[in-house]
């Protein structure tokens, strides 16, 4: 106890905060200890008073027919037997039996001053009736509750109490170790703190842990920290303002940029050395000057006064001047300056100088020219671009309106371009370009503009022509120096051009709809065979609206389902057993009505939306082949015809995977159909794609064989798989010997090479005839079948499994 006292002494001598927290914890603790304590010793209390009132209960419910029946008997034995069992009970003293009409039987006695608790009940006979006997009342003491309960106060305070103190002397101990004593630390180092030791920062006896970091003596200690780096750098600014001052008139003397400082009155205080080598100016000799008065002739001399006077407005109006101006060295050389021109101003805002910066840019201008004409000039051609070709053609216009004359407009572009840039290389076709562009240019006369419109497409504006004859005129001698080869990395490759002409003002006055009428027009003569041209007409122009309408509705076809596959069945020649389908693509749009694929394959490829629509395809005919065999109960393959667009693109081998992978059909049941143009692209991308294919077990074929260059070394060197004979030559075998000729010539050839061979367009009994004496492996054709949709044609396969012929 001496300890305890002589550890409060101190805390309340050597720390006041640790004694008021202890005071006031022992207090709250206490008072709740207390109604904690009164709210247990009631909750006891009444529980004792209940179960003394049930007891009671329970000597009626036990009792109360035993007592009637004796007392009914008048058997006072057994009456006083009773009544001293219930008298036994624990708490009961004192038993009153009243007997009707007057008489009593007592046992116990209640002592002066007890504290009691009665409960009586009535003794009824019931027999013919319910009679009242007597009444018993059972008096119990409360006496044992009082002193349990008083036992329970003695006991519950004394523990509450230690408790209490003895935790609040471990909070006082715990406040002490990890606060007072640091706020102890804390007032001694500022009670110590002062500039001369501002390199001791405050620390405290803690682990240095992100917990005590972020708590208050932590933020405490940081704020005391802070304080003295802030002390410490203000010490040390004040060290470095002046090494600053020399740094930066160092870093002015050493500037890339000239940079000269005038006082209010424009006379030069300060030039560093790069305005002297930029000038050639001494800095000390221009001191006192005007800056737009150094050089020594008084006419330079007054053109530049004048030049720095409008500056000197700029600067006092908006506060700062940039411009690009042509100066003089000392020499009289003259160069590019690029000069910024600013106030130098003190803490008031007042204008104490001016700062001018200066750099020489004279080699940017240099190069500025240089991009003006790559602006308005194609860097490949040299021709005009389209910028420049605009311009020209508003010009010509403007000239025609006041001559009253005509202006030709000729929209050119090559055809087959983008193959022969594929196929030949990227070099090849800039060669090409620039050879197209020579021999364009030499047929035009000294006032006609040529221009590079960008890819393949050239523009030709023919000012002041007499009539719309002489366009005709310059198109012709244009297909004309186009007929002889041109010479690409050493092969001879023919090119032609196709070429609209739209004519001012018969066809338009405005330069943008000259241009899009020469266009549709360009686009009449490609479809008239390309290698020719076309004057605009009206119809032209629906027909570019209807392009424009048909690739408007093409790019959400697939999005609204408009995509239709049909499919026409391949057969064995000789037993008619089928053998596989051959995936057609229609086009059925609610206003355009049923649309055949060369109508808007052409359009798909060039949009490039050709890619998109053939994954489709692919994905779709996989699909359906799945489907089939469970019809057919045998595999049944599928044909799949591919775009030069769509298997140029470099996702295409990974497409037909997916589309495999995703319907799990066998790669060896799908063939795709390869056009003999894409035959000619002899390039290393073209036989990786199609001997990947191969290795990868899907079919390859060659269609509409015959009807393109037939370069029979290509089917040689390609994995192919099956040869379809083009239905130009089937369908006149049975009339034209030649035609017949060459049929048995490719099957025997293809047979040669190992190939399958496939007749398309067999349309009646005799072709079939004729092409199964010949050896022809498969036909397809009207003769079997029409394309029918994918609901048609499983019908079908369920109706013939074995086609008859």
């Amino acid at each position: 106890m001496p300890k305890l006292t002589t550890r409060l002494q101190r805390f309340r001598t050597g720390s006041p905060l640790s004694f008021r927290l202890l005071a006031w914890i022992l207090l709250f603790s206490s008072a709740f200890s207390l109604i904690a304590s009164a709210i247990q010793i009631y909750s006891d209390y009444r529980k004792d008073l209940v179960q003394i009132e049930g007891r009671m209960q329970v000597v009626e419910s036990g009792y109360a027919s035993s007592l009637t029946r004796s007392l009914w008997a008048l058997d006072k034995k057994l009456l006083q037997t009773q009544m001293e069992g219930i008298l036994s009970l624990p708490d009961v003293i004192h038993i009153r039996l009243g007997i009707e009409p007057d008489s009593e039987l007592v046992m116990g006695e209640i002592p002066r001053g007890a504290d009691t608790l009665s409960h009586k009940f009535d003794l009824v006979y019931l027999g013919e009736g319910s009679l009242k006997l007597g009444e018993l009342t059972v008096t119990a003491s409360l006496e044992r509750v009082y002193q349990e309960m008083k036992v329970k106060v003695g006991i519950i305070l004394a523990t509450e109490f230690l408790k209490t103190f003895f935790v609040s002397i471990l909070i006082i101990l715990v406040f002490q170790h990890f606060v007072t004593r640091h706020l102890t630390t804390m007032a001694n180092y500022a009670k110590d703190f002062s500039l001369t030791n501002l390199s001791t920062p405050l620390t405290l006896d803690r682990p240095d842990s992100p917990s005590h970091r972020n708590d208050e003596i932590g933020r405490v200690t940081e704020a005391f920290n802070q304080m003295r780096e802030r002390l410490n750098d203000d010490i040390e600014r004040q060290e470095r303002d002046a090494a600053e001052i020399h740094k930066f008139s160092k870093a002015i003397e050493q500037s890339p940029s000239s940079v000269v400082i005038c006082d209010r009155q424009w006379r030069v205080e300060f030039a560093n050395h790069k305005f002297t080598q930029l000038t050639g100016y001494n800095a000390k000799s221009i001191v006192g000057r005007h800056p737009g008065a150094l050089s020594d002739d008084n006419l330079e001399n007054r053109d530049s006064r004048h030049l720095w006077q409008s500056i000197r407005l700029q600067v006092q109006r908006v506060g700062v001047w940039q411009g690009e101006v042509n100066s003089v060295r000392r020499n009289g050389e003259r160069f590019w300056e690029q000069l910024i021109v600013t106030p130098i101003k003190d803490s008031a805002g007042d204008t104490t100088g001016y700062l001018i910066l200066g750099e020489d840019i004279s080699i940017r201008k240099r190069y500025e020219q240089q991009l003006l004409r790559q602006a308005n000039y194609d860097i490949l051609t040299g021709l005009p671009n389209r910028m420049l070709a605009l311009d020209r053609l508003k010009l010509a216009l403007a000239q025609a309106r006041r001559e009253n004359s005509m202006v030709g407009v000729m929209f050119l572009d090559l055809d087959n371009f983008k193959h022969i840039n594929d196929t030949l290389g990227h070099d090849a076709g800039d060669n090409l370009l620039i050879e197209a562009a020579r021999r364009i240019s030499s047929c035009l006369r000294g006032t006609s503009t040529v221009a590079r419109l960008g890819g393949d497409e050239f523009l030709v504006i023919l000012p002041g022509l007499a009539g719309p004859e002489s366009s005709s005129q310059v198109a012709e001698r244009i297909l004309n120096t186009f007929a002889p080869a041109y010479s690409l990395n050493g092969q001879e490759v023919f090119v032609t051009t196709s070429i609209g002409i739209a004519v001012y003002p018969t066809d338009s006055d405005n330069s943008g709809t000259l241009l899009q009428h020469a266009d549709a027009a360009m686009y009449q003569a490609k479809h008239q065979g390309k290698s020719s041209f076309a004057h605009f007409t009206p119809e032209m122009s629906e027909i570019s609206h209807e392009r424009l309408q048909m690739e408007s509705r093409m790019r959400r076809a697939l999005e609204l389902q408009e995509m239709e596959i049909y499919f026409q069945p391949i057969v064995d020649t000789a037993t008619g057993k089928l053998q596989g389908a051959e995936a057609l693509l229609r086009w059925n749009n609610p206003v355009m009505g049923m649309i055949m694929p060369d109508r808007f394959i052409p359009l798909a490829e060039e949009t490039g939306l050709i890619i998109p629509i053939g994954e489709w395809v692919l994905e779709q005919a996989c699909h359906a082949a799945t489907s089939w065999q469970a019809i057919a109960g045998r595999d049944i393959g599928i044909s799949v015809n591919v775009s030069p667009r769509q298997f140029r693109d470099p996702g295409f081998t990974n497409a037909v995977m997916r589309a495999l992978s995703n319907n799990d059909l066998a790669p060896e049941r799908l063939e795709l159909e390869i056009t003999e143009r894409l035959l000619l692209d002899n390039s290393i991308e073209t036989a990786d794609i199609l001997r990947n294919l191969d290795r990868a077990g899907v079919r390859l074929s060659v269609d509409d064989f015959g009807t393109g260059y037939s370069a029979l070394s290509y089917l040689k060197s390609y994995p192919f798989d099956t040869l379809k004979i083009d239905k130009s030559f089937v369908q006149d075998v049975m009339k034209e010997p030649e035609d017949a000729a060459l049929v048995r010539a490719i099957i025997n050839m293809a047979h040669s090479l190992g190939l399958t061979i496939i007749a398309e367009g067999v349309e009646d009994e005799a072709q079939t005839e004729f092409l199964k004496q010949e050896g022809c492996d498969c036909a397809q054709g009207y003769f079997y079948s029409r394309p029918l949709p994918a609901i048609e044609f499983t019908e079908w396969l369920k109706a013939n499994h074995r086609v008859q012929t």
